[in-house]
């Protein structure tokens, strides 16, 4: 038979090691967390810094027209400050690109479905005005979502494949101009 002291002993050192694994599951997921944070970070400012050297911009030239401090933008490029939106925007303008592809970056904005090389020209293009980069985007992005549920990706047969008859690749198949 337990003694109070005893069963109160046990109840308490039950209590601790439930405590310390509910202590060591909270720290895994906030370290966790904390590292996809980082990536994200490192990711936008590699971004950032790719987009420059395409543009041949300075850090400093860049810095200035985004209205920030050269070692503040330093910092954002090798992912150790997280730039706000109101930053990613004024970063934006100074490269020439659209707010919405850093916000991507950074994780603000959900990406867009589709072809990233599509996406990517439509954003590039200097003769569309960022309204009508944003109306091809939702145009693009919804034809691609319609595309996906509606028609099943055709399946190509393998290359050593010698095609039936009727089957495309067939040169016995009629062509359009002899039809």
């Amino acid at each position: 038979m337990q003694t109070p002291g005893e069963f109160v002993s046990g109840q308490v050192r039950s209590v601790r090691e439930k405590v310390d694994q509910l202590a060591g599951s909270v720290a895994d997921t906030v370290a966790a967390e904390a590292q996809q944070v980082s990536t994200v970070r490192s990711q936008v400012g590699e971004f950032i810094r790719e987009q420059r050297s395409a543009a041949r911009v300075s850090l400093r030239e860049l810095a200035r027209t985004a209205g920030v401090s050269n070692p503040y933008l330093s910092q954002v490029e090798r992912g150790l400050r997280k730039p706000s939106a109101e930053i990613l925007a004024a970063i934006a303008k100074g490269l020439e690109i659209s707010a919405e592809t850093l916000y991507e970056q950074a994780g603000i904005l959900d990406r867009r479905a589709g072809n990233p090389d599509t996406v990517a020209a439509i954003r590039s293009d200097d003769h569309l005005s960022e309204r009508h980069k944003a109306v091809l985007l939702e145009l693009y992005e919804t034809y691609v979502r319609e595309h996906a549920t509606t028609s099943p990706v055709p399946v190509r047969p393998p290359r050593d494949h010698t095609p039936q008859d009727g089957e495309p690749g067939d040169d016995t198949t009629p062509s359009k101009e002899t039809a």
